[in-house]
């Protein structure tokens, strides 16, 4: 699996961001893991195709105690498998890790 990690962070650090994370309701249902949510102006033709079938689509996002992991996978949360699930764009991966490092700096934890 491709993902973008960001470690030594601290525990409380990691709280603080999994605690706003539940108030956006992003939770997947497993302790630290989050749902976000993919731009629909970002996904691949396929997707737009497939939307109604398998979306919405989200990425993986994974809070341990002093680490964060975004999983680059693009998954469709009303199919686990179809075409339509692939990895991010080069375009989609840098927004992403864009939107986790200004959420970062938007709860003051240094990254």
């Amino acid at each position: 699996m491709r993902y973008f990690l960001i470690d030594d962070l601290r525990a409380e650090e990691t709280k603080r961001l999994c605690e706003h994370l539940d108030a956006m309701d992003l939770g997947a249902g497993l302790d630290g893991i989050y749902w976000l949510p993919i731009p629909a102006h970002m996904l691949s033709a396929v997707q737009k195709q497939h939307e109604s079938q398998c979306g919405p689509y989200v990425m993986a996002l994974e809070c341990e105690e002093t680490s964060l992991r975004l999983e680059l996978l693009v998954r469709a949360r009303g199919r686990i498998r179809c075409e339509c699930v692939a990895y991010a764009s080069p375009e989609l991966q840098r927004h992403m890790m864009g939107y986790i490092t200004d959420t970062l700096k938007e709860l003051h934890i240094p990254n």
